[in-house]
């Protein structure tokens, strides 16, 4: 069972906070009473964020950042720690995307452009975070999403970054075992943020609109709500749909068929 505010006085850092899953769980931590160091691109949207927390009584610091650079990764926990004293919990939800089948992409600069906020942010982030984290016995938890399980068509940039995200982390669960951190993935399923609008197509420029039916996949209040539970109780993963957990579990007996979903999926945009 998680208790009622597990957050609650806990300084957690979360990046890709200005929007999205990361915006309503900015939210719900304050509404739990954690201390929260907040990190995104956008400085001005990432401040109205951070008023907000305020209001809802929290103690927040916005800190602008691009987690795709190392040294301003660097900077982040650096400037976390000097807010704050400590760091206890570190969420990499910092995240792009793409819709766009392969042979159709027209700058293949996307791939590196993808990788290195969701992957290689996620790695300078928790390197840094680490020494921290093991002072305080604390979390790291990784927002991955279905496509770091399996491949999704339109999405093969973004597959890639998600498996490497899900290869990091699960490699680094077995090395602080014995640390007192834990590593939580959460893998989510289609989730209803502007994500997509902003995803890059094939010429490298972003969407503008999103091809999703997004009023039929997931509110990001539950997809947030979902995400902090599973960090509050140290869980290992969290895979946050049943056509998920369902699609992993055909998977190991009939791999065909789950290609078969995930075209359908794209197809139908939910």
């Amino acid at each position: 069972m998680v208790a009622l505010n597990p957050f609650h006085d806990n300084v957690v850092l979360l990046t890709g906070a200005s929007r999205g899953i990361g915006r309503e769980m900015a939210f719900q931590l304050a509404d739990q009473g954690a201390v929260l160091a907040l990190a995104a691109r956008d400085a001005e949207s990432l401040e109205q964020v951070v008023i907000e927390c305020r209001d809802r009584g929290a103690l927040a610091v916005a800190i602008p950042s691009d987690v795709s650079v190392e040294e301003t990764c660097k900077r982040l926990v650096d400037e976390t720690i000097t807010a704050l004293g400590r760091l206890e919990t570190l969420v990499c939800n910092a995240g792009i995307t793409m819709w766009a089948l392969f042979e159709e992409i027209e700058d293949l600069s996307i791939f590196e452009k993808i990788m290195q906020v969701n992957y290689f942010g996620s790695v300078y982030c928790t390197h840094y975070a680490l020494p921290h984290l093991k002072k305080t016995r604390g979390r790291i938890v990784g927002v991955s999403s279905l496509t770091g399980k399996t491949g999704v068509p339109t999405r093969s940039g973004y597959a890639a970054s998600k498996h490497a995200m899900a290869g990091f982390f699960d490699t680094l669960r077995i090395e602080l075992a014995d640390s007192g951190v834990s590593v939580t993935m959460a893998y989510p399923d289609f989730v209803a943020t502007d994500v997509r609008a902003r995803a890059f197509g094939r010429a490298g420029k972003p969407l503008g609109t999103s091809p999703v039916q997004e009023g039929k996949v997931m509110p990001t209040d539950v997809a947030a709500r979902k995400i902090l539970a599973a960090a509050a109780t140290r869980k290992r993963e969290i895979i946050m749909s049943r056509r998920g957990r369902l699609g992993l579990w055909l998977k190991l007996i009939a791999p065909s068929l789950i290609d078969r979903i995930a075209r359908r999926a794209i197809a139908r945009g939910r």
